[in-house]
């Protein structure tokens, strides 16, 4: 009985439930993007077809947050590097880092082969 408490404990962890609150709003807002896309094109067809030839710029707005998601992880790890100075923090940030670039890099790539 206690074990069972202790594990569904982290569901009543407050940052737990802000981090389950943002991911349902995120997925609502696009669930609502899409559905209006939809209405507005008047079918589905009419909105991929929108898509394709909006790729160019959703190309750029994803570029944009590559940037900005760099300058802020700069940012962030010369204030963690500061306040840990050691060769494990640093092994953890490149782990991460890594780990970063192959996801952004597997994205970029799936929706290059979808387009072509």
């Amino acid at each position: 009985m206690n074990a069972d408490r202790l594990r569904l404990r982290w569901l009543f962890n407050r940052r737990t439930r802000r981090a389950l609150l943002w991911t349902l709003i995120l997925l609502t807002l696009a669930v609502a993007a899409n559905v209006a896309g939809i209405y507005l094109m008047g079918s589905v067809a009419g909105w991929e077809r929108w898509m394709a030839q909006a790729s160019g710029y959703f190309l750029l707005w994803r570029l944009c947050l590559y940037g900005a998601t760099a300058y802020g992880w700069l940012w962030m790890r010369r204030r963690l590097l500061a306040r840990e100075p050691g060769e494990e923090a640093r092994r953890r940030l490149i782990r991460a880092e890594v780990a970063g670039a192959v996801a952004m890099v597997a994205l970029e790539a799936s929706l290059f082969l979808q387009a072509a």
